[in-house]
């Protein structure tokens, strides 16, 4: 009886336009973000392996432009992780509660 129970409310929450549109907008944000954060990364790598004399130009100083640059990729790490949890904590929440709203 009680597995009985939990597929029905399963199955209810799984057909529930809400969690549908959850699910469709977390997917693509996170896939969104994901190939941001990778082209950046790998951006960064790609010019250490091959534009090793335009990283190495002096920026300020003795200081040469892969420091800046190399602070770039961590700061977008960062940035990109604070809009997932905006979204998350706002928007998705948001669907969430519908969700479980409907799901009583």
């Amino acid at each position: 009886m009680h597995n009985n129970l939990s597929s029905d409310l399963v199955r209810k929450v799984q057909n529930d336009p809400n969690f549908i549109e959850l699910e469709t907008k977390r997917r693509s944000l996170g896939w969104s973000l994901s190939i941001l954060m990778l082209v950046i990364y790998y951006g960064y790598i790609a010019m250490l392996a091959f534009a090793k004399p335009f990283l190495s130009m002096n920026f300020v100083g003795v200081l040469s432009l892969a420091f800046p640059i190399g602070m770039f990729v961590l700061l977008s790490a960062i940035v990109i992780t604070a809009i997932y949890v905006n979204r998350a904590n706002g928007e998705f929440d948001d669907l969430t509660k519908k969700i479980v709203e409907n799901a009583r």
